[in-house]
């Protein structure tokens, strides 16, 4: 059947899907408050100011978001982005399905090493129209980021968000995790999922080349595409040559993202040389004092820098050397490469988007122009992901979250190894609905789970890969997500129509995770 032929179907939008789910959570707080005084009933006005108290509370998401689209927006607008979607797409001619790895294998890197989700928001509208210019539909585009970087959050091996927030929880109830048992056991969920996810997506996506009748998509949501990003994709398919300016804001784009990449991994954790690079003429400031630990904590905070003590230990030292460094990207954000979170990426977007601007020849009003009306283009993504989180925001302030992850835990107690590990994960994977956040759930539930597993016998590193692989498996469709909500919403794919697509895959994914932790834990 043609896809111009498909039925129009009607479909909740991503909007009303969130607020059915807000109106859900806040009657289940009326129910479960009648019998229990940990939790708090919801009011209307919670109910009300919840997407309020979610913009707040995401607001450098939000705001990075926003200015993500003034940055694309530039792109856009220099010409550089739709002919350099041209040229590769050109270039890849007749191996147009090798994008779909080669993407996905990147994405999950960043998934795996810092945690990439929120990030990948822009990268929707930009493989949405690279893969519909090679052929494909939007939802190739839309599942090579997603189940990219979604696999790599599912086996996290040194992502601070999950792995680091669960190692430093569990060492503030007094247990000590062996990194390298979490290294190796999340390398092996990382790259076995990430395998499956890259079959199921090429699979797909021949298919779909083949046969445009058989995409998942609505007529609607093909329309919808086609408006969004029908030029850029049309764009791509002529024979075109990068000009000198274009090729340099290319190159500008591949150096931004690349920066933001390195921003958010801990280089300085993780080699030193490397990080010295980024932050390459660094001005040292030395200052002899009598240090405590409170004042170095303060000298760090004042410089926003890399803090070194020299000289003996800290405190009890009559006079030490305090060296701070300010690279160039402390110079830009306030803090160096590999300190990053949403206000220092912002920050770095906003600056390029300027630059990109100057180097594509355009002038200041267009530069201004063209900012503001990319930046208005993701407001509905903004609200989404505003919407998102104010669920999350109601559950914490009412106590449901702690309730039902006491009970769940309570529930565990006394379950033999073979049941505990799949138990366990189920438990996880229910309590990612209301805790989305990744480190949100480490620092809430580790201090409870780690003990427990610790009390029955198992390994508190096996618990947490437990935790990352269960909400990983969650992460990669829950309506709770800002990041799924808000690129779907870039990809103008409905939320619906992605979870009637990636469901088989969704099941497989959870059914290897499981297998995966329980051997890990009867063998660890």
């Amino acid at each position: 059947m043609a896809a111009a032929e498909k039925k129009k179907r009607g479909m909740l939008s991503s909007f009303t899907i969130l607020l059915i789910l807000l109106a859900i959570v806040a009657i289940i707080t009326v129910i479960v408050a009648g019998f229990s005084p940990d939790v708090t009933a919801a009011k209307a006005s919670d109910f009300f100011t919840a997407p309020v108290k979610g913009f707040a509370d995401a607001l450098p998401v939000c705001l990075f978001v926003m200015i993500l689209g003034g940055f694309l927006g530039m792109m856009t607008e220099t010409g550089a982005l739709d002919n350099g979607i041209a040229v590769l797409v050109q270039k890849l001619k007749g191996k147009e399905i090798w994008i779909v790895p080669v993407l996905m294998g990147i994405f999950s890197l960043g998934g795996t090493t810092y945690g990439m989700c929120e990030e990948t928001v822009p990268f929707y509208a930009l493989l949405t129209a690279t893969m519909m210019a090679a052929g494909f539909d939007p939802l190739v585009g839309a599942a090579t980021v997603l189940l990219g970087a979604g696999c790599g959050c599912l086996g996290s091996t040194v992502n601070p968000f999950a792995v680091g927030a669960a190692v430093d929880s569990l060492r503030g109830v007094g247990i000590e995790a062996n990194q390298t048992i979490i290294i190796g056991l999340g390398a092996v969920l990382w790259i076995v999922t990430t395998v499956i996810s890259i079959l199921f997506v090429m699979r797909y996506a021949k298919k779909v080349k083949a046969d445009k009748g058989s995409t998942f998509l609505s007529m609607q949501e093909l329309k919808n595409a086609e408006e969004a990003h029908g030029a850029a994709a049309a764009e791509a398919s002529k024979q075109v040559i990068l000009t000198g300016r274009q090729k340099g804001v290319l190159v500008i784009f591949a150096f931004t993202f690349v920066v933001m990449i390195a921003g958010f991994i801990p280089i300085g954790d993780l080699n030193a040389d490397v990080a010295g690079f980024f932050d390459a003429g660094a001005q040292y400031e030395t200052v002899e004092t009598p240090v405590t630990s409170d004042d170095l904590v303060a000298a760090y905070d004042d410089a926003n820098g890399s803090t070194t003590v020299m000289d003996g230990t800290v405190d009890g030292v009559s006079t030490s050397e305090v060296q701070t460094a300010q690279g160039w990207s402390a110079f830009i954000t306030g803090l160096p490469i590999g300190q990053w979170y949403f206000d220092e990426a912002s920050t770095w977007f906003f600056v390029m988007a300027i630059i990109i601007g100057i180097v594509g020849g355009l002038s200041e009003k267009q530069i201004v122009n063209t900012f503001i009306t990319g930046a208005a283009d993701m407001m509905s993504v903004v609200l989404i992901i505003a919407l998102s989180r104010g669920i999350s925001v109601l559950m914490a302030s009412t106590g449901l979250d702690q309730y039902v992850l006491n009970a769940a835990a309570n529930a565990l107690a006394g379950v033999s190894g073979v049941l505990f590990a799949p138990l366990a994960w189920l438990i996880y994977f229910g309590l990612s609905f209301l805790i989305p956040s990744t480190s949100g759930m480490a620092t809430v539930s580790m201090p409870i789970m780690g003990p427990l597993a610790a009390q029955l016998g198992f390994s508190p590193e096996v618990m947490v890969m437990i935790f990352s692989s269960a909400i990983g498996v969650v992460n990669l469709f829950t309506p709770t997500s800002g990041a799924i909500m808000g690129g779907l919403a870039l990809a103008r794919i409905e939320w619906t129509t992605w979870l009637k697509f990636a469901m088989k895959l969704i099941v497989v994914l959870s059914v290897v995770s499981m297998v995966i932790v329980t051997i890990a834990l009867m063998v660890v």
